[in-house]
């Protein structure tokens, strides 16, 4: 095997393998990086047998091949090189060697046979649809940071992708939840996902996903089974198809929450809130992450009172236009993450007493929504 590649290309379809090769396992060639050259493409795989990546770049092959390559030492080295710079690669299948030139630096690296790479065997999908990637990327910034990293409760440890009906219209819907708080994002489904199973997507395919929608063109192929999750990218002479096994699991009922009803109404400017928020929660204990937030006649009392270090408390104008005193107490961080995911100008709160969920929303948005449980007033 004997090609050209630039290293631009090369060096991001290599950085999208990195989070997916198992750099810790006791089966070497899950390590490693399948380069097969052919025609004019070089095509990039890498697996840890639940996830697999396959990529397909532009390359000038002198000769055709395939060798399994370190995966995280290829990418430093081609992430080390030249920048704008044409990197050759040979392989030599007398010493199992590669070599890799650009400019005046030469590495030679150990690789694998072709043949010991996993078979990657794929169940058929049932549904395939388009989705736009903006509205995909979305759906994953405003649920990733409510899953859940518990391992025991497997099945929140990711995103819930279904679809639901509402007000006649079918919605492609995305819930996220680790039992402290919640996110919900939703969008009109496109066609051909109108009754795709319930699925869940686990945390890190839901990462994965995200950092290949960098390079997507305005939408993007997904494909789905009971048991399989499908993405596929191209642009510019690039393609990805991502594919992952889902989780195996039921996801908790999550619509009570989101339809719990409320009595009082709080809207604040988000900018504002997030500043307040975060000069408040400096002084926050490590143990006991938690914000009071007193709120009377259009105004919001936001304090923090910790051990270790002391108290804080600060006060902003707000719209909350009712003379009975309302108190809360939720977990300043998961506040703060709420209110910087808010992209409106405006965050609005619904609440009811200390002792039930706060529904937060961006300023008439209807296609987000967060809850947050409360912690108890002391």
């Amino acid at each position: 095997m004997k090609i050209f590649v630039e290293k631009s290309a090369f060096l991001k379809a290599l950085s999208h393998g990195q989070s997916i090769v198992e750099k810790k396992t006791t089966v070497p060639i899950l390590s490693h990086v399948l380069l097969k050259a052919e025609g004019d493409t070089l095509h990039l795989t890498t697996t840890d047998l639940d996830m697999s990546l396959q990529e397909a770049i532009p390359a000038k092959v002198d000769s055709p091949g395939e060798i399994c390559v370190q995966a995280n030492v290829i990418f430093d080295i081609v992430r080390k090189l030249s920048e704008r710079s044409l990197i050759e690669l040979e392989a030599n299948p007398d010493n199992n060697q590669v070599v890799i030139k650009s400019g005046r630096s030469r590495f030679e690296l150990s690789y694998l046979l072709s043949e010991d790479f996993p078979q990657l065997a794929e169940t058929e999908l049932t549904h395939t649809f388009e989705f736009s990637a903006a509205k995909l990327k979305k759906m994953i910034e405003q649920t990733e940071s409510s899953m859940s990293i518990d391992e025991a409760r497997y099945n929140v440890c990711g995103v819930f992708l279904h679809s639901v009906v509402k007000d006649g219209v079918t919605m492609l819907r995305a819930v996220s939840t680790d039992y402290h708080r919640m996110a919900s994002v939703e969008f009109p489904a496109p066609k051909g996902a109108e009754s795709i199973p319930e699925v869940i997507v686990g945390r890190k395919a839901i990462l994965d996903i995200k950092k290949l929608l960098d390079v997507a063109e305005e939408n993007v192929q997904l494909g789905l089974s009971e048991n399989r999750i499908e993405l596929v990218i191209q642009k510019d002479g690039y393609k990805g198809v991502f594919s992952s096994r889902l989780i195996e699991g039921t996801f908790p009922d999550y619509q009570s929450a989101l339809e719990a009803n409320h009595d009082k109404t709080l809207v604040v400017p988000r900018e504002d809130f997030v500043k307040a928020v975060d000069r408040v929660g400096t002084v926050v204990s490590q143990n006991v992450r938690a914000i009071k937030v007193i709120l009377k006649n259009n105004q919001a009392q936001l304090s923090v009172v910790s051990p270790e270090l002391g108290s804080a408390l600060e006060e902003m104008d707000v719209d909350f236009p009712y003379d009975d005193m309302v108190e809360l107490c939720v977990n300043v961080k998961y506040l703060l993450d709420v209110a910087q995911t808010i992209t409106e100008d405006e965050v609005e709160f619904f609440i009811t007493n200390a002792d039930s969920p706060v529904i937060v929303k961006g300023i008439n948005n209807t296609q987000s929504t967060f809850v947050l449980m409360p912690l108890g007033v002391d």
